[in-house]
């Protein structure tokens, strides 16, 4: 073959092989002098360190541990937590073990009596109910908290001992305004022995009977307050019927006339001295 017939390289073809030769031999030597540098340091072993024993801990002290709260009382974190227990269990305290439920059943027959079925709202009647309970209830709330919450907090009483003598105020209350039936109803259907003396009847059985009770007073209160109520129904219904007006509710003619009683006699006054004064004495 003639040398014109050989084909031709460019100029730029051999600079780019060189290039590229250079740079694989660069890499080849960086390699071989990586793997001379780390052979001795990869062939050097490394010696295990030995175990070290543990340290047994230190009791400061003659290592015995103390867990006293400060002087006795009670630290605020107990404090907060019997706080939010007495608020989880105080509405059902409050229906069953005060003049609550008495107090809220009268206002409540009260009210049909006069034929409102919604004025005053429950809200209304709830509240006037509370504070009545608390005018009702204040003495012997302030007994329970001489006897047993105020030397709980001081530290002079565990939570035992505060219960036992706190339920003393509030159990003398309860059998004051607990009827005699309802009571030995009770001490029956719970099978236990009759005790010798009322005061020895558990909570169990006396809270019911008081329920009960209270049940019965708030039924006789809420007949007498009806009755002249009734009575006067009965006399606007009759006077439609002797004038032909039978097309009429008597209802919405005798309200008028129920409002103006109840006004005249102070019917509020005569309930609330009638609430408050059943407990005056025993049942």
């Amino acid at each position: 073959m003639t040398a014109a017939a050989r084909p031709s390289v460019a100029p730029g073809t051999w600079s780019a092989r060189r290039r590229a030769a250079l740079v694989l031999l660069f890499a080849l030597l960086c390699t071989v002098a990586a793997v001379v540098l780390a052979g001795p340091a990869a062939a050097e072993p490394i010696e295990p360190t030995a175990p070290v024993d543990p340290t047994a801990p230190v009791v400061p002290g003659d290592g015995n541990v103390d867990i006293s709260i400060g002087d006795g009382s009670p630290s605020s974190s107990i404090t907060l937590i019997l706080a939010i227990t007495v608020l989880s269990v105080a509405p059902s305290v409050l229906l069953l073990a005060t003049s609550f439920t008495k107090i809220i059943v009268v206002l409540g027959l009260t009210r049909n009596a006069l034929g409102l079925p919604s004025s005053p709202p429950n809200q209304v009647l709830t509240g006037i109910a509370l504070f009545l309970t608390l005018f009702v209830m204040g003495p012997v709330f302030s007994d329970i908290n001489e006897v047993a919450v105020q030397p709980y907090m001081d530290g002079a009483m565990t939570v035992s001992q505060a219960y036992d003598a706190g339920v003393v105020p509030l159990r003398g209350f309860l059998l004051d305004n607990t009827r005699q039936d309802e009571l030995k109803l009770m001490i029956g259907l719970s099978g236990e022995a009759a005790p010798a003396d009322a005061s020895e009847v558990s909570m169990t059985t006396l809270l019911p009977a008081f329920v009960l009770s209270e049940l019965k007073s708030a039924f006789i209160i809420g007949l007498v307050i009806f009755i002249p109520f009734l009575v006067l129904d009965m006399l606007v219904s009759a006077a439609l019927m002797a004038m032909g007006m039978m097309m009429v509710p008597p209802t919405i003619v005798s309200l008028p006339f129920k409002l103006l009683l109840f006004v005249v006699v102070d019917g509020w006054t005569l309930v609330t001295t009638a609430l408050v004064g059943s407990y005056g004495g025993g049942g």
